[in-house]
C-alpha cells in the first residue's frame, strides 16, 4: 500500500466521496441562504475557485423552492481595464450567460461588471499623472483598480439592506499566508460559517470551499456540469494554456493576494518577475501571437530590478517640486513629459496592432478608452501646465486619424510653434522653460476671475517647482537644506539638555 504524501493537501472528499461531500455542502449553502434576509455578494473572477464557488451557490438556489429564493444574490466581477484580454473576454461572456440563465431559471441572481473610476485607471495614473510602474514599495494599483470598485458596490448593498454576506472562493491551501488570515477571522466567527469582514463593517465572509485542495476544485468542475451553460472543460483548456497555478481573486482588502501573485491578472502587472501566463499562451498557441505587443510593452514597463534602470525616464523632483536625497542622489519622481508621451504612443500602437492582426473577437479591443485619453489630456494641460497640448497630435501620429475628443481649450495661449519659440528663448534650459510655461498657465487660469484668491500661492508653487538651474543645482541646494536641518536639530537637542539636565 502506497504511503500518503505528507506535502499533498488532504482531499475534502476523502471521507465521504465527491457526490456525498458536494451534496452536503450544497445543503449547507441552501440552509445558510434561507436562514435570514441578508443579501449575498459573490466574487467572480472567471478562474477555477470562483467558478466552483458560484456553481455551488447556483445549485443550492436551484434546490430551494421558488418561494424561499427571497433575497438577492449579486455576482460581481472587477475588471481593472488592463486584464489579460483572453480572460477578460471569457469573464464578459460568462457574465452575459449568467444573466440570461438566471432569468430563465427563476433565480434572484444578477451579474455586475465593476470598473474603476476614470480618474483611477491604470493609464490615467501612469501616463497622466506619471506614476512609475507599480513596484512592491509603491503598489498604487491594487487599491484603485481592484479594492475600490468592489468595496463601493458592497457598501451600497450594506447601505440598502443593512448587512451583506460576501461569498468568496478563498482556500486555505492557496498559501500559508492565506490560511493564517482565514484562520484568524475564523476564530472570530459570531455565526456558524460566517467570518467578520476585517475592512467592511456590517458584512460577513463565507468561504464554502475553504478546505478544498486544488485537485478537489478541478474534480468538482469536471464532474459537475456548469449550471449557467458554460462548459468547464473550456475553462480547463484556458488554464492548460499557461504554466503557473492560481487565479486572480476578487480583491476586497490588502490581505488578498494581488493579481501579480496569481496566474490570471493584469497584463501590465510589474509586481512579478515575468508574466508567465501570457508568455505560455503565446508559446502554446500560434493563434495568440497577437498578444506579443502587450507582452513587449509590459516588459518595457518593468525593466530589470535595479535602481538605475528607469531613472532616465523619471524627473529628479517629486510632483511637488521637492528634491529628496537618498545616498546623496535624488529619489526619482514621476515620469517626465517625454516618457509619458512615449508610453501613450506605445499603448495606442499596440491597440492598433491587435485590431488589425487579432481574431474577430478582439478587433474592437480598447486598451485605452477615449474617456481615459480625455482625462490624461486634462491632467497634462490643466494640472501639469503642459500648454503644448500634445495628446491630439500624438494620437494622430500613432493611429493616422484625427483625435475624436473634444476641444479642451478654444482659446489657447500659444500654439506649438509659439511654444517652440519660448523654448528657444529659454536657451535650452528645460527648467526655466517649465517655469515660464507654468506661470503663463496660472495667469490664464486666474485672468477671468473677479476674485483671484490663490493666485500668489499658485505662482509661489510654480517657482518652488522650477527655480533650479539644473539637476546638479537642485542636489547642491538639497544637501545644504539637509545639513541646515541636521544642525538645527543638534542645536535644539543641545538646548533641551541645558534646560533639563536631569533628563539629559
Amino acid at each position: 500500500m502506497a504511503e500518503a504524501d505528507p506535502l499533498k493537501p488532504i482531499s475534502a472528499f476523502a471521507r465521504l466521496g465527491l457526490k456525498r461531500a458536494v451534496t452536503g455542502l450544497i445543503d449547507e449553502i441552501a440552509s445558510l441562504y434561507a436562514s435570514d434576509q441578508i443579501p449575498w455578494v459573490i466574487g467572480y473572477s472567471g478562474g477555477k475557485d470562483s467558478t466552483a464557488t458560484l456553481q455551488l451557490v447556483w445549485l443550492a438556489l436551484l434546490k430551494l423552492p421558488k418561494d424561499r429564493r427571497t433575497k438577492p444574490v449579486y455576482v460581481i466581477s472587477t475588471d481593472t481595464l488592463v486584464e489579460n484580454p483572453v480572460v477578460a473576454l471569457w469573464v464578459s461572456k460568462s457574465l452575459d450567460k449568467m444573466g440570461d440563465a438566471a432569468r430563465k431559471q427563476g433565480l434572484p441572481l444578477t451579474a455586475h461588471r465593476l470598473t474603476p473610476e476614470t480618474e483611477n485607471t491604470f493609464w490615467v495614473n501612469l501616463i497622466g499623472r506619471g506614476y512609475p510602474a507599480p513596484r512592491p514599495k509603491f503598489r498604487w494599483c491594487t487599491q484603485r483598480l481592484k479594492i475600490q470598485p468592489s468595496t463601493n458596490f458592497i457598501r451600497t448593498v450594506v447601505q440598502t439592506h443593512g448587512e451583506a454576506v460576501l461569498v468568496l472562493g478563498s482556500r486555505k491551501a492557496e498559501s500559508q499566508k492565506r490560511a493564517k488570515v482565514m484562520e484568524k477571522f475564523e476564530s472570530k466567527r459570531v455565526r456558524k460559517n460566517l467570518s467578520p469582514n476585517g475592512s467592511l463593517p456590517n458584512s460577513f465572509v463565507y468561504t464554502p470551499i475553504e478546505d478544498w485542495s486544488n485537485d478537489d476544485v478541478w474534480l468538482f468542475l469536471m464532474q459537475i456540469n456548469n449550471p449557467w451553460g458554460f462548459t468547464n472543460k473550456a475553462l480547463l483548456t484556458m488554464y492548460q494554456g499557461a504554466s503557473a497555478d492560481g487565479e486572480c481573486p476578487l480583491v476586497v482588502d490588502t490581505t488578498t493576494p494581488s493579481c501579480g501573485d496569481s496566474r490570471f491578472g493584469c497584463w501590465v502587472c510589474t509586481l512579478v518577475e515575468k508574466d508567465k501566463s501570457m508568455q505560455a499562451m503565446i508559446q502554446n498557441d500560434d493563434e495568440k501571437e497577437w498578444m506579443l505587443p502587450l507582452l513587449q510593452l509590459r516588459n518595457e514597463l518593468d525593466p530589470p530590478k535595479t535602481p538605475e534602470t528607469d531613472r532616465p525616464l523619471r524627473d529628479f523632483r517629486r510632483s511637488s517640486g521637492a528634491v529628496q536625497l537618498f545616498y546623496d542622489r535624488p529619489i526619482p519622481g514621476p515620469y517626465t513629459q517625454q516618457a509619458r508621451a512615449d508610453w501613450l504612443v506605445k499603448v495606442l500602437r499596440a491597440q492598433q496592432y491587435i485590431r488589425v492582426h487579432g481574431p474577430a473577437e478582439v478587433r474592437d479591443i480598447e486598451l485605452i478608452s477615449l474617456a481615459e485619453l480625455e482625462e490624461i489630456r486634462r491632467i497634462w494641460v490643466v494640472e501639469k501646465h503642459e500648454l503644448e497640448d500634445l495628446l491630439p497630435r500624438l494620437y494622430e501620429e500613432a493611429l493616422a486619424k484625427p483625435y475624436p475628443g473634444s476641444n479642451l481649450d478654444d482659446n489657447p495661449i500659444f500654439g506649438l510653434g509659439e511654444m517652440d519659440v519660448l523654448r528657444d528663448i529659454c536657451d535650452g534650459n528645460e527648467l526655466h522653460y517649465q517655469l515660464v510655461r507654468e506661470l503663463l498657465s496660472v495667469q490664464k487660469k486666474y485672468k477671468p476671475m473677479l476674485r483671484r484668491a490663490g493666485l500668489f500661492k499658485a505662482m509661489d508653487q510654480a517657482f518652488h517647482r522650477h527655480f533650479y538651474d539644473h539637476e546638479e543645482d537642485a542636489v547642491v541646494r538639497a544637501r545644504a537644506r539637509s545639513k541646515a536641518l541636521e544642525e538645527a536639530r543638534g542645536l535644539a537637542s543641545h538646548d533641551d539638555m541645558n534646560a533639563n539636565p536631569e533628563t539629559a
